[in-house]
């Protein structure tokens, strides 16, 4: 196994424990853009997102008392969520070993946890972090090398969530062709409100506790980044935050519960029905958010809890939509928009699946 990896140069584990993951990210220096700068370019097509990076502070301690009240609020939903997919993983995986590709950042924690649900499971089971850009699809050099080590059949790529489907299509533009792959992507995630996803816990749109913090709930890597001179994807090592870091922390919380809940059921990937019933009602809100505010680019739709927060962070944000202000899940949310001052509409039962939605300025 060794082998497929000795010939790249990459940042480790990040803060994680070696055996928890492999990144096969190399480390990059790049300038800070600025985020009003970097959304103008973004949307005057002068650069595509993923060739720059915005600095990323460390949270605030309300942010990081939200954090908290997250975990206290749904650490054991997660924990139960993971054994519930680790089981199915473990049904539909008939080789000799699992092999979790893992998207950056998101998909980590989630994948750090099965991996450890697996192994408790008796399977032989690595984990990796490697990169998928949209519109320009995964980083086929890791990607490829994952496949040298354990053979295609056994990969399963892992996201935290699902917003509008971005990442699924982009997976299946990747691998389109390649018959080594099945042609629904094995993607699992932990919410799939949008019905996009091969496995997933469920279907709600809860807030997910490591989808709260960035970089410091996620070995202290930045997002992945464009390699300007090819090779594997990039990323920075954020070790300015080390003193925030609870990368380690959450994973073993969130094992501590796993390991001494009750029994749960393995999850079941959708039916046709379902799965046809869940991407309609996404499909249907984000077309009339469109429609309302005049947005021909669906990029600047950003669905769900987790992709409404990070686009409030990282992004120039309109304004945001949730059904229910006073929902615990979006005081995070609701949070950074007072300190953005962004507006916010109560939009009740019009969300559909999501209970928020960001709509990103249009600058250009």
């Amino acid at each position: 196994m060794v082998n497929a990896f000795a010939h790249l140069t990459t940042v480790g584990s990040g803060s994680y424990a070696p055996d928890d993951v492999h990144f096969l990210l190399q480390p990059v220096e790049i300038e800070v853009t600025d985020v009003e700068e970097k959304e103008r370019l973004i949307q005057t097509q002068q650069k595509h997102y993923s060739e720059m990076i915005s600095l990323e502070s460390a949270p605030t301690e309300v942010h990081k008392s939200l954090y908290q009240r997250a975990m206290s609020q749904n650490a054991a939903r997660m924990a139960r969520d993971v054994q519930a997919l680790a089981l199915s993983l473990d049904q539909a995986y008939s080789g000799p070993s699992i092999a979790l590709v893992s998207f950056v950042r998101a998909g980590l924690p989630l994948g750090v946890l099965l991996r450890r649900a697996l192994l408790d499971l008796g399977r032989d089971a690595h984990h990796y972090g490697i990169s998928i850009v949209r519109d320009r699809g995964i980083d086929m050099v890791a990607l490829e090398a994952v496949i040298q080590a354990h053979g295609a059949e056994n990969i399963v790529f892992v996201d935290g969530w699902t917003g509008k489907g971005a990442i699924s299509g982009e997976i299946q533009r990747s691998l389109k062709g390649d018959e080594r792959f099945p042609e629904q992507p094995r993607l699992v995630v932990l919410a799939d409100p949008c019905g996009r996803a091969w496995l997933a816990a469920s279907a709600e749109d809860w807030v997910i506790p490591s989808g709260i913090l960035g970089a410091t709930v996620s070995g202290l890597v930045s997002r992945s980044i464009w390699p300007a001179n090819g090779g594997l994807h990039g990323c920075v090592v954020y070790d300015h935050l080390h003193e925030h870091d609870v990368t380690r922390d959450f994973i073993e919380q969130i094992e501590a519960v796993r390991q001494a809940q009750a029994p749960v059921a393995a999850a079941a990937p959708w039916t046709e029905a379902q799965r046809s019933e869940l991407q309609a009602s996404a499909l249907s809100v984000i077309d009339a958010i469109a429609a309302q505010w005049g947005i021909s680019n669906l990029n600047r739709v950003k669905p769900g809890i987790a992709e409404a927060t990070r686009a409030v962070l990282r992004r120039v944000p309109d304004h945001v939509l949730v059904r229910d202000r006073s929902d615990p899940d979006v005081q995070l949310l609701m949070h950074l928009t007072e300190r953005a001052n962004v507006t916010v509409e109560e939009m009740g039962a019009a969300l559909g699946p999501y209970r928020a939605v960001t709509v990103i300025r249009s600058l250009s």
